[in-house]
Parts: structure tokens; sequence; C-alpha cells
């Protein structure tokens, strides 16, 4: 396990990254695009018809944070269920091309492997085809999965749940792996998504966004008015008993409230291309400085930080380690080189 490091300058900070193993758990799948061109609208009904010109795979759902993971130099272990079908093998296909661990993977014969395909005529999506399943894991299924993280909570750094609700992760499922990775020392970080929003308990990072925190709670609140906000960020991490929570708040930056301290950090000022996958790469960023026992501001700055860069491009893609150190030595480190706290 990594050491706990209270002042690291920004080369260490991002060697540290290199020697983590992290334990993505929950929804993995295929991400198929299809691009091509429109030339004629089709005699059978008024629809277009799209002349195919290329096809691609990508990792997608967990899959991203598996890749952001791996790009920060951290190893990324996947923790989910698949299916024995056809896009399942190609997931396999995928993960290996990549040399990612699926050592903690796990094939059903009675679920499909979700896969989102996406038709596109020169810059416009078509439409996309989802092939998925949103139903629980079978009973034997949640009991393998459970029993294949505690295997590998003891080897991590820390737990990433990664929540689609596709239905890998189920309430029983976090509880009993939050539990066991807390009596390790592991700690856990959350994308969550509405289904489980308020299963996470004794988790020591929540990071929902704006939509989801209102969704997850029930609550309208005025963003701008600021007791009324952190009075609901308390409500969240009571109700839950969390460590920590990170609020990422789209163009108005983050809020951090973990380890006693809480910081509001604007977004930084860009040419926005995307936002496909920022979320992902927040998560990704969180999870290996929490690993590292990162000071909390520094946590929400970088996370923030790479979420930004990953919009100036178009499409779902991993963040760049160099590019993402050369902007935190910038605006993240002080004159000394050490992370601010």
């Amino acid at each position: 396990m990594s050491p706990v490091l209270e002042k690291m300058t920004i080369d260490e900070v991002f060697d540290a990254f290199n020697q983590l193993r992290v334990l993505i758990i929950g929804d993995v799948m295929l991400d198929s695009y299809v691009w091509g061109k429109v030339e004629r609208i089709s005699p059978e009904a008024p629809v277009p018809v799209v002349s195919v010109q290329r096809r691609e795979l990508r990792l997608g759902g967990a899959g991203n944070v598996l890749l952001n993971v791996q790009a920060l130099g951290a190893e990324a272990i996947i923790c989910s269920v698949i299916g024995t079908d056809g896009p399942g093998d190609m997931l396999i296909g995928q993960l290996c091309d990549r040399n990612l661990n699926c050592d903690g993977l796990i094939r059903s014969d009675s679920r499909i492997t979700t896969i989102k395909e996406r038709i596109i005529a020169g810059s416009q999506q078509v439409v996309r085809v989802d092939t998925e399943t949103d139903k629980y894991i079978t009973d034997s299924e949640c009991r393998q999965l459970i029993a294949k993280a505690k295997e590998l909570t003891p080897t991590c750094d820390v737990i990433i749940f990664e929540d689609y609700d596709k239905g890998v992760l189920s309430k029983e499922a976090i509880a009993e792996i939050t539990n066991f990775a807390n009596e390790q020392g592991v700690p856990t970080v959350v994308d969550p998504k509405k289904r489980n929003f308020l299963s996470y308990h004794n988790a020591s990072l929540f990071k929902p966004n704006l939509k989801e925190l209102r969704e997850g709670l029930k609550i309208d609140f005025d963003i701008d008015a600021r007791e009324e906000f952190e009075a609901v960020v308390e409500e969240l991490k009571t109700r839950l008993n969390l460590k920590g929570t990170l609020i990422t708040l789209s163009e108005r930056g983050v809020y951090i409230d973990y380890n006693g301290q809480q910081h509001r950090l604007p977004a930084h000022v860009r040419q926005i291309s995307d936002v496909s996958g920022a979320g992902d790469t927040v998560i990704s960023i969180a999870a290996c400085c929490v690993a590292l026992n990162m000071p909390p501001q520094f946590i929400a700055g970088l996370s923030n930080l790479g979420g930004g860069l990953v919009c100036e491009s178009v499409g779902v893609v991993p963040i760049d380690k160099q590019r993402l150190k050369e902007e935190a030595r910038k605006e993240l480190f002080s004159s000394n080189g050490s992370p601010s706290k």
C-alpha cells in the first residue's frame, strides 16, 4: 500500500500515480461507432441511408475510467459481470489490447453485454442503438462479484465504484464491499447514479454532479446560495455517513467537503468541444489523489483541471498525463514546487 505522503513536489505526485493499483467495480460496456455518409433517402421509409466508411469499437462505461486511470500511470483492474456473448468477447479483446487487468471480470451465461452503437453521418449522429439490460445480476453472480472484490481489495490502493445503473452493483454488494474495504484501510470513491444513490454508506469520497445531487436527495436548492448549498451537502454526508464528497458543478467548477475542509473552485476558462467522459476523468484523478492522501483542495483542483482538459477534445478521450502535469504546475503548485493546501 502507498505510504501517507504529506508534502510532495509535482514530479513526485505524478510519479507516485505509477505505483498505484486501482480497483474499478461497476458497469463496463462497449461503445461502437459506425461512420459513413448520406446521399439518399431510403425508399422503404423516410430515413437516411448511411453508406458505411469505417467502424470502431471503444471501451465505454467503467471502461473509460479504466483508460483514465491507466493514462495516469496506475494499474487499472476491472471487476464486473459481462455476458458470454459476442460483444463480451469483443469487450475482453478491447481490454486485452490495452493491457488492462481483467482479474476481476466474471462472465455470465444469462446476461447480455451492454453495447451502444452510434451511427454517424459526417459529424451528425443519426441514431443510437442500445443492446443492454438493466436487471440486477443474479444472486450467484453477486456473490462471485463480492468474492472477487474481496480477493483483490487488499492488493489495491483505492476502489472506484463506477455505477451506470445497469445492474452489476446492488445495495448488498455495495455495502459488503465497502465495509470490507474500510476494514482493510482501502478508501472507496463513488461515481453514483440514481438507482443506488442512497446505498453508498460509509464511502470515503462521493462524487455526484449537480443534477444527481438534486435527484438523489429529492431536494431542490439554489446553487448560488452558499449556506443553502452547504446545508444540502451536509445532509448528504450525514445520511450516508460519508468521509467526504466532491460535487461537480459543470461551468461553476467543483466543490469539495473532505477531511474537515470545504473548498469551492471555479471552472477554468476553456474552449469546450465535448463534455462526454469528463466525469470519468474527474473520478479517476480524484481516486488516485485520495489513495495518496493528498490535501482536499489539491484533490478538487487537479480533478477540476483534468475534467476541463478532456472537454477540449471531441469524443470521449482519456486524460493526457503530461498536459495535466504541465497545467497543474502552473495552476496548483506553489513557488517551492509543493501542492497547495
